[in-house]
């Protein structure tokens, strides 16, 4: 990459929603974004876990870097109370965080190699937690700026994208996985126009990703969720590019509900779908899509904009937070260890054998 392209990069990257210092974690709360920048203090597991359960924290990448500066924080209280840092004492950190959010493999991934260092380590086990929690955020970052290079090399000059939910540098470390990719397409000169869902309930593309973008002043334009067919039909867009919350092993996709939608839209407008996510977003143990755990959340959330009520009383919902996109809809799958054109079983095998 030249000088020029890293500049460039940087330029895109000055956003960071999850922040450590000093004992304690400091979050973006990103349920008052956009017009309002503030910080959430949590200083012990059970207040990240609570965090990441309200949408505090958002973003697979994200939820994961939190989680395991859960671990540190539980673990520093423990230290000043004068108790051992063991597996013993920290298990129930463990399964708290762990239950926060099940759809996002990120979580149970990053508390895995929390635990592993746990295990492991000798001596100063509160500095051994603190500097795993820290090579979780900072591979993160570096993953990131990786994949928006290779996802960027799929574009032609001049293109027009659409991207769904929010999967930028509040989602993760930082740059941003769908979003980082765009990121470094639109550096490049080969983005010209990005447009965003506005991703009911919780308007993450509405709220989060124009700010992102409007903030990077990158051209982009909003859409009705409803909207994303017609406009694929108009030829405005080349690329769907979205993020991903589970990878299971033949490349179906678990993502931010309505994803599943596009992908269909996608093949039968002839509109290439790009998948963007860490390998760490990858579950070789979920043989498929329909093993994917689906988190229902609260009915509320879809019956209300804002906290208030848009239907009439008495109304119920059925308020899913992801679908799956079976990998047959997936025309390439974009890790930092590589992409995967045409997903299937032996394409993520032998990824999966690739060095990390």
């Amino acid at each position: 990459m030249s000088e020029l392209a890293a500049a460039d990069l940087d330029r895109h990257d000055t956003i960071r929603a999850v922040n450590y210092a000093g004992g304690v974690l400091r979050l973006l709360d990103q349920r008052e974004l956009p017009f309002t920048e503030t910080q959430i203090e949590c200083r012990n597991a059970i207040e990240v876990a609570q965090a990441i359960k309200d949408l505090v924290v958002r973003g697979a990448p994200a939820i994961g870097i939190a989680a395991a500066w859960g671990v540190v924080l539980q673990a520093a209280r423990l230290e000043d109370a004068g108790h051992p840092i063991g597996t013993a004492m920290l298990d129930s950190t463990f399964d708290t965080l762990n239950a926060a959010r099940p759809t996002a493999v990120n979580l149970a991934w990053a508390l895995a190699r929390m635990r592993a260092a746990l295990v492991a380590a000798k001596g100063d086990v509160l500095s051994v937690l603190s500097a795993e929690a820290r090579a979780i955020q900072e591979e993160d970052l570096a993953a990131n700026r990786k994949m928006g290079g290779i996802g960027a090399g799929f574009f032609a000059h001049g293109i027009g994208v659409l991207t769904h939910c929010n999967t930028g540098s509040l989602a993760t470390a930082g740059f941003g996985t769908a979003l980082g990719v765009i990121r470094a397409g639109f550096a490049a000169g080969k983005i010209k126009q990005v447009y965003a869902g506005e991703t009911r309930p919780w308007l993450q593309g509405a709220r989060l990703t124009m700010w992102e973008l409007v903030r990077d002043r990158i051209p982009a334009k909003l859409i009705a969720d409803s909207a994303a067919s017609h406009l694929m039909k108009s030829g405005a867009v080349q690329w769907v590019i979205v993020g991903a919350d589970r990878i299971a092993a033949n490349g179906d996709t678990a993502n931010k509900i309505g994803t599943y939608q596009l992908a269909i839209s996608a093949k039968r407008h002839g509109v290439k779908f790009m998948v963007v996510a860490p390998w760490s977003t990858v579950d070789m143990a979920t043989k498929h899509g329909d093993d994917i755990e689906i988190e229902l959340r609260d009915p509320a959330e879809l019956l209300s904009i804002s906290g208030k009520r848009t239907v009439v009383d008495d109304a119920d919902a059925w308020n899913p937070v992801f679908d799956v996109t079976p990998a047959e809809l997936i025309d390439v799958i974009v890790t930092e260890r590589g992409a995967i054109e045409r997903p299937d079983v032996a394409g993520m095998a032998k990824l999966a054998g690739a060095q990390g």
